[in-house]
């Protein structure tokens, strides 16, 4: 299992309550994708969900896609999430805080 999660970069691996499988999550679609493919889980019988678009809590848009690929009997959900609004998110009280600490 090591020299799987040893192939990512995810920002966050958490074993599942059933015990058989693992969240894994990833800043970004172009990292999940890489990881599958070096882990040599893309082939076709892995299922990836729809890319879907939305917003968070905050109303910052975002691309997400989940995929579902199983190495030796651990089921993997894989999920990446990118944010499309660049930083656009940040409101006038946050940057003017962020601009003290630079200055102090």
């Amino acid at each position: 299992m090591a020299e799987l999660l040893l192939l990512a970069n995810p920002t966050a691996i958490r074993v599942r309550s059933d015990g058989t499988s693992l969240d894994v999550n990833f800043d970004s679609i172009a990292e999940l994708r890489s990881w599958l493919h070096l882990a040599g889980l893309d082939g076709p019988d892995v299922l990836f969900g729809k890319e879907h678009q939305g917003a968070d809590s905050d109303g910052r848009p975002y691309r997400a896609v989940n995929a579902y690929p199983t190495w030796h009997g651990w089921k993997i959900y894989a999920h990446a999430t990118e944010y499309t609004d660049r930083g656009a998110h940040l409101d006038a009280s946050t940057t003017d805080r962020l601009a003290a600490l630079a200055v102090a």
